[in-house]
């Protein structure tokens, strides 16, 4: 094990919105015994309001910085299963930051998929959940962004759990085995 992997103790989930970051990231934590962070959590309780209520009071850019502090905090810690917000690898120094201290997990879904959990998820407030993707065609959007984002999720990932037909459970057994299967060591 060269250096940089000594330090990698921590489990980092990325992906686009609604993939399962948040949720297969506790049962994941609760299964290996670790601490659970969830990034998004940490910056709406640090700015005491939602997620769109800063992207709509502060902007995007105020945004992106208390995620990149949340991430910093989050990577602090050793042993913990971190799960980050859709957009935290648009930044190099957070991409750099995550492959230096965790094995990195892409959760990947389907567009119509992703947008049928939106969908899901918005009957339950009143203001879109998801800012980035207000607008007259969601399906397009999701689609569009994610394929901004994909080259650099590839580009981080060691390794990818596809989400769209599973259960959250489900989602946090294939984790586990992936890892594994790559040489992670889950003491």
């Amino acid at each position: 094990m060269n250096e940089n992997q000594s330090k990698k103790s921590n489990i980092i989930l990325i992906g686009f919105s609604t993939t399962g970051k948040s949720r297969a990231g506790w049962i994941l934590a609760q299964r290996l015994g670790r601490a659970f962070i969830d990034t998004d959590a940490w910056i709406a309780g640090m700015a005491r309001k939602s997620i769109p209520e800063i992207f709509e009071e502060d902007g995007e850019l105020h945004f992106r910085e208390l995620e990149r502090l949340a991430l910093e905090e989050a990577l602090a810690r050793d042993q913990a299963v971190i799960a980050t917000g859709g957009g935290v690898i648009t930044y190099k120094t957070n991409r750099e930051r995550m492959a230096e201290r965790g094995w990195i997990v892409l959760l990947e879904a389907e567009p119509e998929t992703i947008l049928h959990r939106m969908q899901a998820e918005d009957t339950t407030s009143e203001v879109p959940i998801r800012p980035l993707l207000a607008g007259d065609d969601p399906l397009q959007q999701i689609i569009e962004l994610k394929q901004k984002r994909q080259p650099l999720y590839d580009s981080l990932a060691d390794t990818v759990v596809s989400t769209d037909d599973i259960s959250i459970e489900e989602v946090a057994d294939r984790v586990i085995d992936k890892l594994g299967s790559i040489g992670v060591a889950f003491c």
